[in-house]
């Protein structure tokens, strides 16, 4: 096995890094200031959109990259970076996009060659803030947005998990841009060799993490907390090579990522009340990702009329694996780019559902 927590490091890199992983590794400079690799963000807009990049200069007294990483970090914070990744921004009547995702089938070659624009790198050893010299161990940005974090943690140095938990709480200053609840980093996760865990939003030590991990047994087969063996390396390997894999990794930005919005009483020092909006950011549980990919692929092989009964837990998330399901297929293509539905309903009535299952 591993004796230090820099060869975990490396052969993780090089699972990303690997013509399976889909990844390069990173090699441009981090502003902190902006949140931004900032080269590479301003040459993938500069490639996939010159005429309005032209526009954008021509109207650009002085410091066009300055400017519009600007206007991108100002859409970021009003309408969230998960917004922006998916619908882009405007800015002085022009429309930037800052990725392209896979289009639904291949009748569109202009979208087709767009998505194969993007640029997924991993970086070691991100050094995320202007004012120290911490580092994350590793990052995976997408033309040059900084979108997934990772602490890493090896058992035979002593550490696990929750040593990454302790830095995500008290060691990384929610107030730097890059952390900052849907600036940035979308997710924080802590990984050792046999266990993984995750959350959405830094918040010192009132931080949740959610377990991630995909059941002793495997996901989809009954068992216990934590992973099962993995003959071929390490229990947690599941993380890089197929949940983080770039295709996976985009289809997760794309589909499975959710900003809900829940509207709260609070009362006011006064005794008055006021209305607050609660945001919150749900990555899919391993065992969601699995489940719904699971039916997706089913129904891609098998077509449209068949019956499937999935057994969730209480408290697993079932509203949520349904909504992807029922969102997927409804825009499901076949092999032959054809829609595999021509509509799809959704049972939204919990009582009815419970009772059925």
């Amino acid at each position: 096995m591993i004796a230090t927590e820099k060869v975990y490091e490396e052969n993780i890199e090089a699972g990303f890094t690997s013509p399976a992983g889909g990844y390069t590794k990173g090699a441009d400079t981090y502003d902190a200031k902006r949140g931004l690799f900032v080269n590479t963000f301003i040459d993938f807009v500069m490639r996939t959109q010159p005429k309005e990049w032209a526009r954008f200069e021509n109207m650009t007294q002085y410091d066009p990259v300055g400017k519009f990483c600007a206007a991108f970090d100002s859409a970021c914070e009003t309408d969230g970076i998960l917004h922006v990744l998916r619908h882009g921004f405007k800015h002085r009547g022009i429309t930037f996009h800052v990725c392209y995702f896979k289009p639904e089938s291949t009748l569109n070659q202009t979208a087709m060659s767009l998505w194969a624009h993007n640029k997924a790198e991993c970086y070691r050893q991100w050094h995320y803030s202007a004012d120290s010299n911490k580092s994350v161990d590793m990052v995976l940005a997408l033309n040059g947005i900084p979108v997934f974090a990772f602490e890493l943690k090896n058992q035979y140095t002593g550490q696990n998990i929750n040593d990454a938990k302790e830095q995500w709480m008290h060691d990384r200053d929610p107030r730097e841009i890059c952390f900052q609840f849907n600036r940035r980093v979308l997710a924080f996760f802590c990984v050792d060799q046999l266990d993984v865990c995750m959350t959405t939003k830094l918040d010192g030590k009132k931080t949740r993490f959610l377990p991630f991990n995909q059941g002793s047994n495997g996901a989809g087969r009954s068992g216990g907390a934590g992973n099962p063996p993995n003959p071929d390396g390490y229990p947690t390997a599941y993380l890089w090579e197929n949940v983080f894999q770039k295709d996976s990794m985009m289809d997760i930005l794309q589909k499975f990522l959710h900003l809900q919005v829940k509207e709260e009483k609070k009362t006011l020092p006064d005794g008055s009340e006021k209305i607050v909006k609660k945001k919150t950011l749900i990555f899919p549980r391993y065992h969601q990702l699995d489940v719904v990919r699971k039916l997706i692929n089913d129904v891609k092989e098998n077509g449209a009329g068949h019956n499937y009964l999935i057994q969730h837990s209480a408290g697993s998330g079932k509203s949520n694996s349904i909504a992807w399901t029922a969102y997927r297929l409804a825009s499901l293509f076949d092999e032959h780019d054809k829609p595999v539905f021509s509509s799809v309903i959704v049972v939204t009535d919990r009582t009815v559902l419970d009772a059925q299952l």
